[in-house]
């Protein structure tokens, strides 16, 4: 073991998209500083960043019904909406930024144009769409949605969701060729790459053991190697928790008191992947349905359209499964080893609360191969068995904290930074929308943990992100000048003409 001691400015852990946003843009504003990042994997983003263990929407609230309500006097809510969009529109102006100064290339390689669609079935269904349809088209953001609910239409939109579709109910879809299907392995495994250019050190198969202060206020890593079992100490000004599910067992470490009373439920996700061509060649979109009472808003079906190595196929879930890991691969005990003296009753206020969701996890843990042919059937009425594959994603852990609104043991659905008082150490929990909006994220991280660099920062951040600091919502005409630069650098509008030629 070695006692030794090694300074650095900033050190980032796990490599996935998070650490590999805040890297990026650490570079471009202080490329003097020195950065040290630590994965305990032995690739970048192979954990939630990784193209397998995510559905790959670009998430913009373009189909996602879970981010819009009905208010009790039957309106529709799209604040939320209007949110995820805006932050979406912040992360392609900085992956813009990053193409356009030559920094990363082949942007089709991460990101391609793809159609978002909601998909509802019954008349109190159809009438709720019809009336988000209404909300959202008004809105600047959102004004090229189409709706319709004629099956004429719907099977040119939806073919293969169409066919032999024998059912009278009522259904309809809403439509947006704004969409994309974004490849986060790739995106993530291209910024590394883009960070080692810069002199950033990247240490694979490296576990973050312990984090402790020490006496000159800087933060100390044990880092022990996973082969040979060597432990080295780093120390750093500023250290960034970005390991996933693995980011509350070393918040926890960290002591922090902005850590405590914070808990963690993780969810594991399963999707049916399908890559027979003339199965694929038919449907060409990400087609969001609505959760079914009862069951959580991660849980929304869809069917969607991915491009991964180059290969089209097409993904439905998720299915929710449960195990007590906290990473994919991480330990059974991680469960058990996150309950602390200061969150256990937290944890157990949870457990009370959400009987729902551990019956909804119970029942999609039962559930055999047929049976989730039953649901996908549902969007695919002709869907064959031996066409399609069970894929495991990745892990997600949902944080459980007590919050004003929802008393103790509050599920929180969502990403969230958690900071020290004085900004030497941040931690990103929770889940989706995750990696759509990371670049908002981590300027969060920014704002919160270097408030004293913002000012100088300024300029640059506007010139990477041309809406940095205004709100797209009261500036419609920059709305239509952000997407026409980000389409033409990311190759999105010439793509799409292609698609539909």
């Amino acid at each position: 073991m070695s006692n030794k001691q090694t300074k650095t400015d900033v050190i980032l852990i796990g490599a996935g998209v998070m650490s590999a946003t805040l890297g990026a843009l650490l570079k471009e504003l202080v490329p003097e500083w020195e950065i040290k990042v630590f994965e305990k994997l032995a690739k970048a983003g192979e954990e939630s960043s990784n193209e397998w263990n995510n559905a790959g929407t670009g998430h913009a609230a373009l189909c996602e019904l879970n981010y819009t309500n009905e208010k009790p006097d039957g309106s529709i809510d799209i604040s939320k909406a209007i949110k995820v969009n805006e932050q979406f529109q912040v992360s392609k102006q900085f992956w813009s930024y990053l193409v356009n100064s030559k920094l990363i290339s082949n942007p089709q390689e991460f990101i391609m144009p793809l159609p978002h669609m909601s998909l509802v079935q019954g008349e109190e269904n159809v009438s709720f769409l019809k009336k988000r349809y209404e909300a959202m088209s008004n809105n600047p953001l959102f004004r090229r949605m189409e709706f319709s609910d004629n099956p004429e239409k719907l099977k040119e939109w939806l073919p293969l969701i169409m066919k032999d579709r024998t059912s009278d109910e009522p259904i309809a879809a809403t439509k947006i060729d704004a969409g994309t299907d974004v490849n986060f392995g790739a995106l993530t495994r291209m910024l590394f790459d883009h960070l080692k250019s810069k002199n950033v050190d990247i240490n694979y198969k490296s576990s973050v053991d312990d984090i402790k202060r020490t006496t000159d206020g800087r933060w100390e890593l044990k880092i022990r190697n996973v082969d040979s079992g060597k432990v080295e100490r780093h120390a750093a000004k500023f250290v960034f928790i970005g390991g996933g599910g693995g980011s509350i067992h070393l918040l926890q470490k960290s002591g922090i008191p902005e850590g405590k009373g914070i808990g963690g439920f993780p969810v594991s996700g399963l999707f049916m992947v399908c890559n027979k061509p003339e199965v694929v060649e038919q449907h060409h979109a990400k087609v969001y349905g609505k959760a079914k009472v009862g069951a959580p808003p991660m849980s929304v079906p869809h069917l969607d359209t991915r491009y991964i190595d180059n290969k089209k196929s097409l993904l439905f879930g998720p299915f929710a499964g449960f195990t007590p890991k906290f990473l994919k691969y991480g330990s059974m005990f991680d469960l058990l080893t996150s309950v602390k003296p200061h969150n256990v009753l937290t944890m157990l206020a949870a457990g009370a609360k959400e009987m729902a969701l551990t019956k909804y996890l119970i029942e999609q843990v039962m559930l055999s191969k047929e049976k989730r042919m039953e649901e996908l059937r549902e969007f695919i009425p002709t869907a064959k068995l031996e066409d399609w594959d069970l894929v495991v994603a990745g892990q997600r852990v949902q944080v459980i904290k007590d919050t004003p609104e929802g008393g103790r043991g509050t599920l929180q659905f969502g990403t969230e930074v958690v900071s020290a008082a004085d900004g030497s150490i941040a931690a990103l929990l929770g889940a989706s929308p995750g990696a759509s909006t990371a670049v908002h994220v981590m300027l969060e991280v920014l704002n919160k943990c270097f408030p004293q660099h913002i000012k100088e920062w300024e300029p640059k951040l506007q010139e990477m992100i041309p809406s940095y600091g205004v709100s797209l919502m009261e500036n419609p005409e920059l709305i239509e000048e952000i997407h026409d630069s980000t389409d033409q650098a990311l190759g999105l509008s010439e793509k799409k003409e292609l698609v539909y030629s």
